[in-house]
This record gives structure tokens, C-alpha cells and sequence, in this order.
């Protein structure tokens, strides 16, 4: 496996102890071999404030990092300069501008399995001539994705979190929202976690931007008019239409004709209840006929799809919801098959 490329970061941020802290972990964190393009000086200072015993090695290509990876922290480049703590100044943005075109340059080429980057200076980057808002945007372009597809994702073992604004002021973002890109996004983490992470099945949940979603409208109106038609925008095979969810949560999804209907719904493996809103007869006449659920509902008014009448209605299911037993629970669920009937018959008399 090649080595990971690392970019210094500003050298008087804490860049560069974060990389002497990750080597000297190497071990305990089965972390693999890297590398730094460039700030040897910074590196073995930062070390020593630290308190790490941490040699540092220069080499000459990526292919020699994994060799020297285990006795010292390998560094690839001259590009050097003083370790000032929390004193950034243009010349350490020079420096972790030159380290993060460097060490992107490799990864794009093949040399480094992948790219970390070292936190920096936006704004002292952005006096000596980066043109990005954030290392997000200047990775998109070296490896040319479009801005509007670039994700950032804060990735814990539980957790990913995708902001869907970035490097913009607070002020500035409820105007940046639109239906447009919360699906664009969404549909680009839903691809990233089956690729990335082999999580067959995600499931994305969107916060709402105002205290309380909005409540209704009473505290905003963005997840009435923006978040809540981007949800709805959902393609049909996501997760949330095929996993049975005890939870108070509606997926909407569109369908383009009652075939599509029917056949969407009846993909899930559960069957428990189903109902549907129509004025025709041969619409509702097809949905009892077709629909693969248990208990189903046609025009109810307090509830498409609940509201079973307990002790009096059966309540059971088909599929993945069938196994509760619950069937034959109702006291009126025999009748239902019943048919009375009283029948007589007369013979003739037989003669003799």
C-alpha cells in the first residue's frame, strides 16, 4: 500500500503537533505509513515542545516513506521555515500553501494513497494568493469536481456529518439553502457511504436550520418551503421506504402512475398497514387487490394507513409483519369468513 500524503498546515497553528502526536501513536493506532511534504524544522520543534522523542528523516520519493516510517517521521521537500506558535504571518502561509499543492500534486498522481491536510489560515492564504475559500474547494478543483459537488464530511464510527454550506458567514446562509442542493448533496453522501464505507443501506437524516424545525412555521419557514420538498425529492430506493421505522417519520416519494405506486410499496419486506386516497372505485378495487399488507384503508379520514379498532378489527400483517400472531385477536375475526346458512332437504317417502 503507498503512504498517505500530509500537508504541514500553517506552521503556528497546531498543524504540526497533531502530525507529532499522530506519529508517536503510529503503533497504538495501527495508523499506516506517512509522510510530509515539507516543514522538517517545524516538525522536530514542535516535537520538542511537545515532549516527544520523534526523529525526523528527509527522503527523496514517496516509495521510500514506509521504510523510514518506522523509525522516524519522514518528510519529503526543502520548504522549511521558524516554528512560532500562534504567531502565523505570511511566510508560514507560503509554506502550507507550497505543502498542500505539493502533497495534493501526489495523491492526484498516484505517488500517495490519499491526502491529509493540516489545518490553515484562510485569511493569511488568502493575502499571498489562494484563491479558494477553504482546502474543500482547492482539492475540487485540483481534481476537478465541480464546487457545487464538493462534500465535506466530519466522519466519526457512528456518525458522518456533511454541512451543507461551507466557509460562508451564518448570515449568509439560509439564502445559500435550496431544495436543489439538499438533494444534490444528500444523493452525493448516500453514493459516498455504499463506496467509502460499505454501508449498503444509509440512512440520511436532514437537520433543520431554524430551533425546533421551524415549529411549524412559527420559527422560520425553511424546512416548510426548502428542506421538507428536498426530503420529499428522495429517490425510492433510499432506506427510508424500505426500513420499518416505529418513529414519528413520514418519507414522501414521488411516483409517476398507480402501477408505480402499488409496485413501490409493495418492494418493502414489511406489509403491516397500507391505505390510499382516491375517488375511484376501480383505483380502490386494485389497491385491496394488489397492495401486500395486512391491515388496509381506503379514504379514512383520521389516518391513511392507522387507527385499527382494537378488540374489534384484526390487526395483522403479510411478509415481515405477519409473525405477530395477532390475526385471529379480534372477537368478530371468525365471522368475516362465516357464511350462515340454514339448509333443508326433503326426501320422498320410499315405496315398497
Amino acid at each position: 500500500m503507498k503512504p498517505l500524503a500530509v500537508s504541514l498546515g500553517d506552521p503556528a497553528g497546531v498543524g504540526p503537533e497533531l502530525i507529532g502526536e499522530a506519529w508517536a501513536r503510529r503503533e497504538a493506532g495501527r495508523l499506516p505509513p506517512f509522510f510530509v511534504c515539507g516543514g522538517a524544522q517545524v516538525l522536530r520543534e514542535a516535537a520538542k515542545a511537545r515532549g516527544l522523542m520523534m526523529p525526523v528523516e528527509r527522503i527523496a520519493s514517496p516509495a521510500e516513506a514506509e521504510a523510514a516510517f518506522e523509525r522516524a517521521l519522514p518528510v519529503l521537500g526543502d520548504g522549511d521555515g521558524p516554528y512560532r506558535p500562534g504567531e502565523p504571518d505570511a511566510d508560514g502561509a507560503r509554506l502550507a500553501l507550497a505543502s498542500l499543492e505539493h502533497a495534493t500534486a501526489l495523491a492526484r498522481g498516484g505517488d500517495a494513497a490519499g491526502l491529509v491536510t493540516g489545518p490553515i489560515a484562510k485569511a493569511l492564504l488568502a493575502a499571498v494568493g489562494f484563491a479558494f475559500p477553504g482546502q474543500t474547494e482547492f482539492v475540487a478543483d485540483a481534481c476537478g469536481v465541480a464546487a457545487e459537488d464538493a462534500v465535506m464530511m466530519l466522519a466519526g464510527r457512528s456518525l458522518k456529518t456533511v454541512p451543507l454550506t461551507v466557509h460562508v458567514a451564518l448570515a449568509e446562509v439560509p439564502a445559500l439553502l435550496s431544495t436543489e442542493l439538499i438533494v444534490r448533496r444528500g444523493r452525493i453522501v448516500a453514493a459516498a457511504m455504499r463506496r467509502d464505507f460499505g454501508i449498503a443501506r444509509p440512512r440520511v437524516a436532514v437537520c433543520g436550520l431554524n430551533p425546533h424545525a421551524g415549529e411549524s412555521g412559527r420559527m422560520g419557514r425553511e424546512e416548510i418551503e426548502i428542506v421538507a420538498p428536498a426530503i420529499a425529492a428522495l429517490p425510492l430506493d433510499s432506506s427510508l421506504f424500505r426500513t420499518e421505522l416505529f418513529a414519528p417519520l413520514l418519507a414522501i416519494g414521488e411516483i409517476s402512475s398507480f402501477d408505480e405506486a402499488i409496485a413501490e410499496s409493495n418492494r418493502t419486506e414489511y406489509g403491516l398497514t397500507a391505505g390510499i386516497y382516491s375517488g375511484s372505485d376501480e383505483e380502490v378495487a386494485r389497491f385491496f387487490d394488489e397492495i401486500q399488507a395486512g391491515v388496509c384503508y381506503a379514504n379514512k379520514r383520521t389516518g391513511a394507513t392507522t387507527g385499527a379498532w382494537p378488540g374489534a378489527q384484526a390487526f395483522t400483517g403479510w411478509k415481515g409483519s405477519g409473525s405477530s400472531g395477532k390475526g385471529g385477536c379480534g372477537p368478530y375475526y371468525v365471522m368475516q369468513f362465516m357464511r350462515e346458512q340454514s339448509r333443508t332437504t326433503i326426501h320422498a317417502p320410499v315405496s315398497e
